[in-house]
């Protein structure tokens, strides 16, 4: 979970043509399943082809603002708040979003993309959840880890289907030798 602080601000409302205050807050925010779930029935586009560099994800501020609602855990909060973000809080919440949030590491594939080239979206989430038969309450995870324990059911469930083959390992295994050689200094 990522706690932020949004400083307090005067805004203009337009439409009453008068100042509004609105009070400094403490944000709770976590980038979840749920919070993605809410995005895209919002938009009806996938939100993760936007860390693959697609223009399919949040595209304006407003779309930015209203993931970021979604991911708030915080009761009863000002609905102006989001129009007080400052560029700090946004930078903190787009670090928090790349997080890996996991121990967990992969040499090959990241765990945000799937075998058979799905759209990643969050019902297919879905679907992987309950084929690998982790609890819907994972859903309240941060989507990153629960993406990576995805990953590792896929893994552990077809253990022979990542093996590399012999002349990989070989080509793998040569070329660290040569980098170990280059950075001691030695022939080997």
């Amino acid at each position: 979970m990522l706690e932020i602080i949004v400083p307090a601000n005067k805004l203009w409302n337009a439409e009453k043509e008068e100042f509004v205050n609105v009070k400094a807050a403490k944000l709770q925010l976590e980038h979840s399943l749920i919070s993605l779930s809410k995005w895209e029935a919002k938009y009806e586009r996938p939100f993760l082809k936007v860390y693959e560099n697609d223009k399919n994800g949040p595209n304006t501020i407003e779309e930015l603002r209203d993931y970021i609602k979604f991911m708030t855990l915080t009761n009863n909060v000002d609905p102006n708040i989001y129009l007080c973000l400052t560029n700090e809080n946004l930078k903190d919440i787009q670090d928090y979003i790349g997080k890996k949030m996991t121990a967990t590491t992969f040499t090959d594939n990241s765990p945000n993309k799937t075998k058979n080239g799905d759209i990643m979206t969050s019902e297919v989430i879905y679907y992987y959840m309950a084929a690998a038969q982790i609890p819907f309450s994972c859903e309240k995870w941060h989507l990153n880890r629960l993406l990576t324990l995805l990953h590792v059911a896929s893994i552990k469930s077809n253990p022979d289907s990542k093996k590399m083959p012999k002349r990989d390992v070989s080509a793998y295994y040569a070329k660290l030798n040569r980098e170990r050689r280059a950075k001691f200094h030695s022939k080997g």
